[in-house]
């Protein structure tokens, strides 16, 4: 099956030529159809599938193929795509464009951790598809930058992530702002009982689509596990980068903190390496995750949000430098490689504190990962595991621990802002005020759970 047997049209088959691309993936080829026919759609399929273009190709030829008949002549938001963070607002915000190229429709991609002023004005003089986290976009609600009157198409895209992240409440807002009669798309790497309790409330008759099996990861993916002391973590990533001569290598931490340390060790024993996470600011974030495209460090450090959304083409090496405390959020890391058709290697070093962690995740995939011993690094039998809480292992020594902050860094539950955006703020406790970025009016919101990442 070829993109042009699936209905759209000319000008969105040249754009879709013009990235390269020939055949449509399997979520695409089960998805296309059914959003193009007007139903709800149910869809779950694993990163780096191609799900962005499952429900971008359609709605453009939904949106190009229907214009828009208003009283005015402002052009209305017909379709909007909420995300969970700002990288993949921004590299949803990316395909739209690309797309689009041959039709006439605007887009606009906006998330906090920006000024919101620029936003309001573009939103002033009218686009067609929006692509929002959802603090900002109710941040520009409550300022009335934003008419959510006339959307035709709904997308909530990581739906999981969103409702892990703590932003059902926002959502529901969001919901509640949109007209009655439009279509709805929900995408989900997963299909947990929340997410169906969440689409049986959203979608209506919707069709359902998914291309892995549940909870598995990539089989282009190869999986290993390491066992070393938490104190010798980092010198023995250090030595598979070396003696590996591995030149793009993305690494996942629990914390913040954890993400900085281990970036500025690493760039002291020779190799280049950069963090990324929420309290970095969006310029600083999307420069690292530029150089680390373009070659200029090798190593990119990221929390768990601060990661999610990563397209990285052909990334060859993940690490777990330490194990999630969400088995889901495994998948999701280790997903970053191993994308289309490249294959890709994901190591995990666990020490002794993350036995449950890596039994928790064997049990989601339903397998036992690989292990293997390198000489030089046993683990030493004396040592007993120390509990990990918020994200931090307990004790000294730990690399992802240490972070003295009232609000934690990593676990479910910790009263902390959610990580989609407006979470720059670093350590100084920023007042909110109106307009400011998303999180920052709910930064001081207890009851709502969120991993600060």
């Amino acid at each position: 099956m070829s993109f042009d047997s699936l209905g759209l049209s000319a000008d969105i088959l040249r754009a879709v030529e013009e990235q390269g691309y020939r055949d449509p993936t399997p979520i695409q080829r089960q998805a296309i159809p059914v959003v193009l026919s007007g139903r709800d759609l149910m869809a779950s399929a694993q990163t780096g599938t191609g799900k962005t273009a499952g429900f971008t190709l359609p709605l453009l030829q939904l949106l190009s193929s229907n214009p828009h008949q208003s009283k005015s002549n402002r052009r209305n938001v017909r379709a909007l795509i909420l995300t969970p963070t700002r990288e993949l607002a921004a590299q949803i915000g990316e395909n739209v464009v690309a797309y689009s190229s041959h039709l006439k429709l605007r887009s606009l991609v906006v998330f906090g951790g920006v000024s919101i002023n620029p936003q309001m004005m573009k939103l002033r003089s009218g686009v067609d598809i929006l692509v929002a986290t959802p603090g900002r976009l109710l941040d520009l609600e409550h300022q009335n930058a934003v008419d959510l009157s006339h959307v035709e198409i709904l997308v909530l895209d990581e739906a999981d992530r969103m409702l892990d992240m703590g932003f059902i409440h926002d959502i529901r807002r969001v919901l509640a702002k949109l007209p009655a009669k439009r279509q709805n798309l929900l995408f989900s790497a997963t299909f947990s009982d929340e997410i169906k309790a969440l689409a049986n409330k959203l979608l209506h008759n919707p069709a359902s689509v998914e291309v892995a099996r549940r909870n598995t990861a990539s089989e282009q993916i190869e999986q290993s596990v390491h066992f070393v002391d938490k104190k010798r973590k980092r010198e023995l990533l250090s030595q598979m980068i070396g003696e590996g001569d591995w030149q793009q290598v993305l690494v996942f931490t629990r914390t913040k903190h954890g993400a900085n340390h281990l970036a500025e060790q690493l760039n002291k024993d020779g190799i280049t390496a950069a963090a990324i996470h929420g309290n970095k600011s969006q310029g600083a974030r999307t420069r690292a995750l530029a150089d680390f495209k373009d070659g200029k460090i090798r190593v990119l450090v990221a929390t768990d949000i601060a990661a999610r959304g990563l397209d990285i083409d052909q990334l060859p090496h993940v690490v777990n430098y330490e194990l999630p405390n969400v088995p889901e959020d495994y998948v999701h890391r280790i997903g970053r490689t191993g994308r289309a058709e490249s294959t890709g290697e994901a190591i995990s070093l666990v020490c002794v504190d993350e036995h449950k962690l890596l039994r928790d995740i064997e049990r989601l995939l339903k397998r036992e990962i690989p292990r293997f011993a390198l000489d030089g690094y046993e683990p030493d039998p004396s040592i007993k595991a120390e509990p990990i809480i918020n994200g931090r292992q307990g004790g000294r020594g730990g690399q992802g621990g240490g972070q003295r902050s009232p609000q934690g860094n990593g676990s479910r539950g910790a009263s902390a802002r959610p990580a989609g955006g407006g979470e720059n703020r670093g350590s100084k406790p920023a007042r909110p005020r109106q307009g400011a970025s998303e999180g920052a009016r709910r930064a001081s919101a207890p009851r709502r759970p969120a991993r600060s990442q």
